[in-house]
């Protein structure tokens, strides 16, 4: 028994006494002595000052307690060891991190709680400083472990335009992090998104940043008033990689960095409090991100008054080696993050172990460096109570229920709110609101409908979810086990809702492939029911397992396989078809919605829905939609993309993003930001805004929303701006704020927003973030293209030069555009201006 056990068996905590263990320790030369018996404001100090270095380094790292599968990039290559050693023996020096105890295999979560509790208790007993670790999961849709609720893929949240569901959906997922004793969350991922083609696009909110900014925000306060602490991703500049290509360079500018990528985390951060950021694998113009610090320590730190953590995003320290090139050596590599600022290293100590304490030695790398972020580690597990002297004293949790009646509430409910009605043609045979026959929409289906459900995503719960669940990230390497929860398909869901006699199911094809033979089979079925439901997309995977997801970029944007096909086989019969797209990111369907060259209008499905993998409650949601039974109120959050060709695109593009006379080429979308039908009609009225403010005021803006259709509804008010002369070029319309409401048939409301004039601030050409003097224009819309500065509302890419090509209308309504008038001298954005939109009902 070694000095250390026999201090700890005579019945005292380790963290209130003096530590006599630093005796067994050749190495430690300092004197650990009331090292943990502190108030909680001087422990992570007194701590760090009792360390030696090989403690300190170990406190910067995590270890991967489960390192088979592939489920990080290069995962094989990077974390292949046969030393043989004991957990125990690794965790000699104390630990920073566990890496995914419950999500990188399949555990039952009580025996794996029961398990991290002893783990934790043995960190304490037999570690010279009784230092328990911090553990992290991923949770970017629902804790990713087995058994565990999987909510809407982020996607989803952005296109539900509801910020207070997205709060409660994190809360209830922080909960269940909580209980089982993980501290950290991997999410929420806050790139905004610029081409379609990247993979990890269903990872993101939206393409806009306000949205991205206030949607993460609400998740962040969610995840972390339930006591886990958020990570924000991926900082910064990710989703602007080269031609969507994960990890390929990225070449963007210091204002589309500041002005574009930037105000999400800024919102998280300041308004959200977020505690954890993690690095982009990414270069910006040359400097990869984890080696950058101007972007961890002067933009993140100094500039945004940032004091937690910075963890490395997965080997990303080691890849400054072998993927980047910038560093001789894993010393080099650590020396580099260290500096730039990142504290830990994850998921294993590869680079800020072994590799780190010999420069340290050698002179090379300061040892104040190593302190800088050892400090910071102890210090956020002194907040979170890992430091406490009662921790993991109580009992491990047992009956843990991951997926309870209140996960699913929230699950459906989001679900339901992100789904996107894109076309609702009238056919022979429709139901009008009193469920007679005519000729009226589709959608919703008559009750007495008989339905062919046709598509290689009609009756696969994996087509339900995103590429961060834990069905499509880790369980597709368990092909044996079950889900572990419920999580209907649309064929099950859409049975329960008409019958099994009314619904007649045939695969068509594959998600992938040319495999053809299954037509036959679909165009019968077709032909004997009344309406067709083509369930169609993608499915989620990592790395070339699936169509979408981290790996999974793409250089076509048309549904993948032989999906538009059989859409086609099955329109051609002439019954009416409704398409669902299952995706994880808008694809080029104008064929489906307009039509081309090819395909007159006579030949084009009836109705279109746009879902972004719903989750557990997809299913039901999509079923409670088709029949009636829900509204669809979703919005789309990224445009949906003419063609690959066209990208990468933003609808918050200057004048001459647009078409114009001058080009050849239309990168109009298809259908823009902000778009989506409902079952009813909403007018806008009355708009009234404040004449002039001052350049560090804020302004109002008032609209009365009108339901005029015989249904009730959701509508999502969108307000739009626009500076007009400005010293840079500026976006023809950008999003200001929104507010979702429901209104009855034939019910107003009026609802006034109040706007920081910051909201119109920008990047000057000395790159100073200021809000200049002139007019803006502002003007409410059901979406970013409708807006009558002068004539029809239209969608001819927002505003057009000349006379660019434009395709037809586009469904919208928008009011006439006000001009406010900001006064004053050119301000420069402070930390202290709000930076949210308020709205209320008045």
């Amino acid at each position: 028994m070694t000095t250390a056990d026999a201090t700890r068996t005579a019945g005292d905590d380790p963290r209130l006494q003096a530590d006599a263990a630093h005796t067994t320790d050749a190495t430690d030369t300092t004197d650990a002595t009331d090292a943990t018996d502190r108030t909680p404001a001087t422990r992570a100090t007194a701590l760090l000052a009792a360390m030696t270095l090989e403690e300190k380094t170990a406190q910067l790292v995590g270890y991967w307690l489960d390192q088979n599968g592939v489920v990080a990039p290069m995962q094989g290559e990077m974390t292949a060891t046969a030393d043989g050693r004991t957990l125990a023996d690794i965790t000699r020096h104390g630990i920073g991190q566990f890496t995914r105890v419950y999500g990188t295999r399949p555990v039952e979560p009580d025996e794996r709680a029961a398990w991290l509790w002893a783990e934790q208790r043995r960190l304490i007993r037999e570690t010279r400083l009784g230092i328990p670790a911090l553990v992290h999961e991923e949770c970017l849709t629902g804790l990713a472990a087995w058994k565990a609720a999987t909510f809407p893929t982020p996607l989803a949240w952005g296109a539900a335009f509801d910020p207070e569901l997205v709060e409660q959906v994190g809360a209830v997922i922080g909960q269940s992090m909580r209980q089982l004793g993980v501290h950290q969350g991997l999410a929420p991922v806050l790139d905004v998104v610029r081409d379609p083609r990247w993979g990890r696009v269903d990872e993101c909110i939206g393409e806009d940043p306000y949205l991205v900014g206030t949607v993460g925000t609400a998740y962040v306060r969610g995840l972390q008033g339930a006591g886990v602490d958020a990570t924000l991703k991926h900082f910064l500049g990710y989703s602007a990689s080269q031609a969507g290509r994960n990890h390929a360079p990225v070449h963007a500018g210091p204002r589309e960095i500041a002005d574009v990528f930037l105000p999400p985390f800024e919102m998280a951060l300041r308004d959200g409090g977020a505690r954890s950021v993690m690095n982009s694998y990414a270069e910006i113009d040359g400097v990869p991100v984890a080696a950058n610090g101007e972007l961890l320590t002067d933009v993140l730190r100094d500039r945004l008054g940032f004091d937690g953590t910075v963890v490395a995003d997965y080997f990303s320290v080691a890849f400054l080696e072998v993927m980047h090139g910038i560093a001789a050596d894993r010393g080099e590599a650590a020396a580099l993050a260290l500096s730039a600022g990142i504290d830990v290293e994850l998921p294993t100590g590869d680079a800020f172990l072994q590799p780190l304490v010999d420069r340290v030695r050698a002179g090379l790398v300061d040892e104040a460096l190593v302190d800088r972020a050892v400090l910071r580690v102890l210090r956020q597990k002194e907040r979170l109570g890992l430091l406490d002297p009662s921790a993991f004293e109580d009992e491990p949790p047992t009956g843990i229920d991951l997926d309870t009646p209140r996960h699913r509430a929230l699950a459906k409910a989001l679900a339901a709110r992100s789904l996107v009605l894109l076309a609702n043609r009238p056919v022979p045979g429709g139901a009008d609101t009193a469920g007679a026959a005519g000729t009226a929409p589709v959608l919703p289906l008559r009750a007495d409908a008989t339905v062919a459900l046709i598509g290689p995503n009609a009756d696969r719960a994996e087509a339900l979810q995103g590429c961060y669940s834990f069905a499509n990230h880790v369980l597709a390497a368990h092909p044996d086990l079950p889900l572990g929860f419920d999580i209907p398909t649309v064929r099950e869901a859409l049975t329960t809702s008409l019958g099994s006699s009314a619904v007649r199911f045939a695969t068509g094809c594959a998600v992938s492939g040319t495999d053809r033979s299954g037509f036959a089979d679909a165009v019968a079925v077709a032909q004997a029911s009344d309406v067709a439901v083509v369930v169609v997309g993608d499915q989620a995977g990592l790395f070339g397992r699936g169509t979408v997801g981290e790996g999974n970029d793409t250089e076509s944007l048309d549904l993948p396989g032989v999906q538009r096909e059989l859409v086609e086989a099955v329109v051609a019969t002439g019954t009416p078809t409704v398409v669902v797209l299952l995706t994880g990111r808008p694809y080029a369907i104008g064929w489906a919605l307009d039509g081309d060259a090819q395909g007159p209008d006579a030949l084009l499905p009836a109705a279109v829905v746009q879902a972004f993998f719903p989750g557990e409650e997809g299913g039901t949601a999509i079923a409670d939609l088709l029949t009636g039974a829900a509204l669809p109120s979703g919005r789309l959050p990224v445009s949906l993309p003419r063609a690959a060709g066209a990208q990468p695109y933003t609808y918050l593009h200057p004048r001459l993003g647009g078409p114009s006379d001058v080009t050849a080429t239309d990168s109009t979308p298809v259908r823009p930001f902000g778009f989506g039908l409902t079952y009813t009609t909403f007018a806008y009225e009355d708009l009234v805004t404040d004449p002039t403010v001052g350049s560090d005021g804020a302004f109002d803006v008032s609209v009365t929303v009108r339901n005029t259709g015989d249904r009730a509804g959701d509508d999502v008010v969108q307000l739009y701006g626009h500076d007009v002369h400005a010293s840079v070029t500026r976006p023809v319309a950008q999003l200001l704020g929104y507010a979702r409401v429901a209104l009855a048939p034939g019910e107003s409301v009026r609802v006034r927003f109040s706007v920081p004039v910051q909201r119109f601030g920008f990047t000057g050409r000395d790159l100073r973030k200021v809000v200049e003097p002139g007019g803006v224009e502002v003007w409410v819309a059901s979406h970013a293209a409708a807006s009558r500065p002068g004539g029809a509302v239209h969608a001819d890419g927002i505003v057009a030069v000349g006379s660019g090509s434009a395709p037809g209308p586009v469904p919208g309504s928008a009011t006439d555009r006000a001009v406010v008038r900001v006064t004053g001298p050119v301000r420069e954005v402070e930390a202290s201006d709000r930076r949210i939109v308020t709205w209320e009902c008045v």
